[in-house]
């Protein structure tokens, strides 16, 4: 198994924190901050991640003079996809990274940590207003998986809000949907209902064609 002994974790930390001790790491593990493997032995093995998120906790009671409910809040957060801020709670990205170009398999494919944010979250990351949200979930475009939503919310939030300006409401937007989970229907039709690497194959191929149709259709110069 791999990863640093609590000993090593220590040296490294007081090279930042000098007044880190080792009792001080076993009671952040002890309240939940930071949970390192265990060997067979019952040894600690800490992680990068372990020793990153020790740095946080540390960072966060010298400089804000933060509790430790509210860090443990912030390392939640950041769990759940939201990005370190300087100062303050974590922040949801205001965008997602944009491929140039037409889509490729990897745009489908699932990433390390999946965005899960609550609605106010989501609200102000998207910049949109509470009512806007409100129709687009009333007509299902943008859907919680439990009492968080995922990070392209923030997408089909800002795209909305953009065709709102062209006299395009929510409601306008629904054939998007509907045209979203026919395609949807026919790649589980060849993959069944788990994510397999054809799955992003043909999800890029299907939005190609949609993007080519689209263009067909419109009115030349």
């Amino acid at each position: 198994m791999g990863g640093r002994g609590i000993g090593e974790v220590l040296q490294l930390l007081q090279a930042e924190f000098a007044d880190v001790t080792i009792s001080k790491i076993r009671f952040l593990e002890a309240e939940g901050l930071v949970t390192p493997a265990r060997t067979a032995s019952g040894y600690r093995k800490f992680s990068a991640a372990d020793l990153d998120r020790l740095r946080y906790v540390l960072t966060a009671q010298r400089d804000q003079y933060l509790p430790l409910k509210v860090i443990k809040e912030h390392l939640g957060a950041i769990d759940r996809g939201l990005q370190p801020a300087a100062a303050g709670p974590p922040v949801a990205p205001s965008s997602l990274p944009q491929t140039p170009g037409q889509p490729v398999p990897e745009d489908f494919g699932a990433t390390g940590t999946e965005l899960r944010l609550t609605r106010d979250e989501l609200r102000a990351a998207a910049g949109v207003p509470s009512e806007l949200l409100d129709e687009l979930e009333s007509h299902g475009l943008v859907v919680a998986s439990g009492n968080h939503y995922g990070g392209d919310a923030i997408v089909i939030a800002q795209v909305a809000a953009e065709l709102a300006a062209y006299g395009l409401e929510p409601r306008h937007l629904r054939a998007f949907r509907t045209a979203a989970d026919r395609e949807v229907g026919l790649i589980e039709q060849v993959t069944g209902p788990r994510r397999t690497e054809q799955t992003g194959e043909l999800a890029a191929l299907t939005v190609r064609l949609h993007t080519a149709l689209v263009r067909s259709r419109l009115p030349r110069s």
